[in-house]
């Protein structure tokens, strides 16, 4: 359909100078007005056509709005019940639906249309409501339609050859790749920037965090976090009703991880209590990319010791209200360096480097307690336009408690480091509501606005 709907702009455009209304050149032709748009834009992109956007606005009815412009708002209902010379309050009432009569009374005094003695009702003079009582009853909302109006760009042509993007086995028995316009490759195209900082501190590799539903296990009794700790909770966490258990787990590896939290060992008292499989295998929303990171640092230990830099960029859920600056799924960046006789020195130059690349380039740290780091820090950095400083990220270095069960070798650590990726976004961007940034209510506007990737806070 998209390619039918591209010929269609393309054959009109060739006997007419322009498409002064893409909602009313979609309804002619018999194509969806989505659709029409996100042709005009590829053939914008393209500058086959010039398009020019569209924007009006109008007041329409709610629901509740039409239900009163049919029958009579609940204040007009009562008036108009009102004879001219009066009424008992308590026989209007009978005449009335009491929900009509409750929001009717309300409404009529305020507007001062009648006079409520305590035992009699009668009518005074009726003005003339404005949009803004309207609106604030909300009986009228804004409708915004977008669109666009088209003419012919610099490199117009009545029909788009398409160019390939591949050269496959059949083109070349066929011998058709002769024919064919390939597309060119874009060499300068630059680099997603968050990635690219990641990736530009020494070779760093992604690690695949394409699994949103994680075991109980590797999100959080691999990181030896007690089956009693507060996160763990229902009203803290998503957890699943189907598939409600995991059945892929390495037994002998999950024997270790009980053990640990039982008993203790490598010179730890472990947390002393009856650790239970079933909460183990409990299937939930991942709360952090870290369980990643647990499997990550597991599959490294199977086998023989290389050290390793891994990072994700992805997106995590809790089960938070939301509000301005909480919502239940976000994003979070992590990462992470895995070698022989790491300090925490070494974890804090990593910090100065990776934060500065973000254009953060003042930082303090602060202890914290986090069940799988020790010792754990808080990242601050001195936020120039606030005048203070700014919690941005949370660090620290495994706990041999977490990576020793796993195998690894005794001289081993791992510091890690973990952001998410709105908080400084919206320091960025001077964003107060994160639901402006991330989810339904994002303004396209912001984004057609701004860079894709812009440095310095």
């Amino acid at each position: 359909m998209a390619d039918e709907a591209e010929d269609a702009i393309l054959a009109y455009l060739k006997d007419n100078d322009e498409i002064s209304n893409s909602a009313k050149f979609a309804q002619d032709f018999g194509f969806g007005h989505d659709e029409i748009v996100n042709v005009i834009r590829r053939l914008h992109g393209f500058r086959f056509v010039d398009a020019q956007d569209i924007r009006r606005e109008r007041w329409v009815l709610t629901e509740e709005g039409k239900t009163y412009a049919a029958v009579g708002s609940p204040e007009f209902q009562l008036f108009s019940t009102v004879p001219p010379e009066g009424i008992a309050r308590e026989e209007l009432q009978k005449k009335l639906d009491p929900a009509v009569y409750k929001i009717g009374c309300q409404q009529a005094i305020k507007n001062k249309w009648v006079e409520m003695a305590k035992t009699h009702v009668s009518r005074k003079a009726v003005n003339q409501e404005d949009i803004d009582a309207l609106k604030r009853r909300k009986l009228i909302i804004q409708q915004v339609w977008k669109g666009n109006s088209v003419r012919k760009g610099p490199e117009y042509a009545p029909k788009r050859k398409r160019p390939a993007t591949d050269l496959t086995r059949e083109n070349l028995q066929r011998g058709d790749w002769k024919e064919l316009e390939f597309k060119e490759y874009n060499f300068s195209a630059k680099v997603d920037c968050k990635r690219k900082i990641s990736f530009e501190l020494c070779r760093f590799e992604e690690m695949p965090t394409n699994n949103y539903v994680e075991s109980s296990f590797w999100n959080f009794d691999a990181l030896f976090q007690p089956q009693q700790h507060p996160a763990r909770d229902s009203h803290d966490t998503f957890f699943l009703k189907v598939p409600s258990s995991t059945k892929m787990l390495p037994e002998d590896y999950v024997e270790r991880v009980k053990e640990i939290h039982e008993s203790g060992g490598y010179q730890s008292r472990g947390y002393g209590y009856d650790w239970k499989r079933e909460e183990a295998n409990k299937n939930l929303l991942r709360t952090h990319t870290t369980a990643v990171s647990s499997r990550m640092l597991y599959a490294l230990a199977q086998k023989p010791f290389a050290p390793k830099k891994y990072y994700s960029i992805d997106r995590v859920f809790r089960n938070e209200a939301v509000d301005r600056t909480h919502l239940a799924e976000f994003h979070q960046i992590e990462g992470l360096i895995c070698d022989r006789g790491l300090t925490l020195g070494d974890l804090i130059g990593v910090l100065h480097d990776f934060f500065s690349r973000l254009g953060m380039s003042k930082l303090r740290f602060k202890p914290a307690y986090n069940p799988y780091t020790e010792p754990s820090m808080e990242i601050f950095s001195y936020h120039e336009g606030f005048k203070k400083w700014v919690e941005v990220g949370n660090s620290g270095m495994f706990r041999p408690e977490m990576l020793l069960p796993m195998g690894l070798p005794e001289d081993v650590r791992v510091i890690a480091w973990g952001l998410s990726l709105e908080r400084p976004t919206m320091i960025l961007y001077g964003i107060d509501n994160i639901r402006d940034l991330f989810g339904p209510k994002v303004d396209l506007g912001l984004i057609k606005r701004n860079p894709i990737c812009r440095l310095g806070l």
